[in-house]
């Protein structure tokens, strides 16, 4: 199987994360005022916020040179990404590369088109808020989780399998 075959599945699935993110967050930016919040349950706000810092808003008082630093960080993620998804692997660390690229990819557009990435799920307890993120963030952590969770099980496959309980 050639090795754009390969690829192509996941680069989709990482297009997809980059389009449902910019729908969400064009439709953030049109719909709602900036700073506002709309309470959708007793620890869910929907909001409108921009974050020009990287993730839980750091390094966002850095000022303009920060914004260039993250997008090459995030090209610098996505460029091996992109060559390591046309390789055989298991599903799962496959749709794990796929979430980070796809995240990675989106932030870094917004902050090029925008400066700033908008974020507009806000969960809270109380007074404590979670700094608010959006899709391409969910994208890129539940990318790296199932990365952690393919590790594991790679591991335990290995641990268990019958050539390890012949030794």
């Amino acid at each position: 199987m050639s090795r754009i075959r390969i690829g192509l599945p996941w680069w989709a699935l990482g297009a997809a994360v980059v389009f449902a993110d910019f729908l969400t967050n064009h439709w953030v930016r049109l719909e709602l005022a900036k700073s506002a919040a709309i309470p959708l349950a007793s620890f869910f706000n929907l909001v409108s916020a921009r974050n020009s810092g990287a993730a839980f808003s750091m390094f966002s008082d850095a000022g303009s040179w920060s914004r260039y630093i993250l997008i090459g960080v995030a090209l610098m993620v996505a460029a091996p990404l992109v060559w390591l998804l046309t390789m055989p692997m298991k599903r799962l660390e496959g749709l794990a590369y796929s979430l980070v690229l796809g995240g990675a990819v989106s932030n870094a557009v917004d902050r090029w088109v925008y400066g700033r990435v908008t974020d507009f799920l806000d969960f809270y307890a109380a007074d404590w808020h979670w700094p608010a993120f959006n899709v391409a963030d969910i994208a890129i952590c539940s990318g790296v989780a199932s990365l952690i969770v393919s590790t594991f099980t790679s591991e335990w496959d290995r641990l268990w399998s019958p050539a390890c309980k012949e030794r």
